[in-house]
């Protein structure tokens, strides 16, 4: 099958800015030791495109013993925004995007399905000048493989049609759920059964060899 629909997680895809939501994560779990903080950095490194209201909630469960209230919920993510937004706003694209989204746009349907929260990830897209470039942008909730199987739908097109392109597992399992094909990019996904490189500069060429 020849793709016809391209889709993309945001944070390690378009933008460069999982290390920036790294250091917000432990500035959250910094009050309760060294030891949480730690293990609370190394889950969301594991657990990359979960949203991080799912994220705090395995922090409480798992490091503080209890269930986080609705309350406790919505503090931490004011605080998270207030801790990572600005630099979000200003990090650098990783290697590779650019050339794709200006070739592509408008040749085939693009699409945003991020872990992200929906109206905080348009706002960034929109103000950095990145919307006019999606067919849709779509953020949780709700998760990861129901937003791209929601996109799949809308765009009109067979799953094998379209290409996921994510740095994290959450992102491959997503792909693997709804039956689209994956190209992987970062560190956790060296080594699979499917294309990758350590940063989008051949993603490019990858696309125009599949498409019809």
């Amino acid at each position: 099958m020849a793709l016809k629909c391209l889709v993309f997680d945001c944070d390690g895809v378009i933008l460069d800015s999982v290390p920036v939501k790294t250091r917000a994560f432990a500035r959250l779990a910094e009050p309760y030791g060294e030891e949480a903080r730690d293990r609370f950095v190394m889950y969301h490194t594991v657990h990359g495109g979960v949203s991080r209201y799912k994220k705090f909630e395995w922090f409480f469960r798992e490091i503080l013993d209890r269930e986080i209230t609705p309350a406790e919920s919505g503090e931490w993510g004011r605080r998270f925004a207030e801790y990572a937004l600005d630099e979000v706003r200003r990090c650098g694209l990783i290697p590779g995007i650019a050339p794709v989204l200006e070739h592509w746009r408008g040749r085939l349907p693009l699409y945003v399905c991020s872990g992200a929260p929906h109206e905080e990830l348009n706002f960034i897209l929109k103000e950095r000048g990145l919307d006019r470039c999606f067919t849709g942008i779509y953020g949780s909730p709700p998760a990861k493989a129901r937003l791209l199987a929601m996109i799949v739908d809308k765009a009109g097109v067979l799953p094998d049609e379209v290409l996921m392109v994510g740095d994290a597992s959450t992102d491959r399992d997503a792909a693997e759920e709804v039956g689209t094909l994956f190209y992987g990019t970062g560190p956790e996904l060296r080594g699979g059964d499917f294309p990758w490189g350590p940063d989008l500069t051949g993603l490019d060429a990858w696309i125009a060899e599949h498409v019809a």
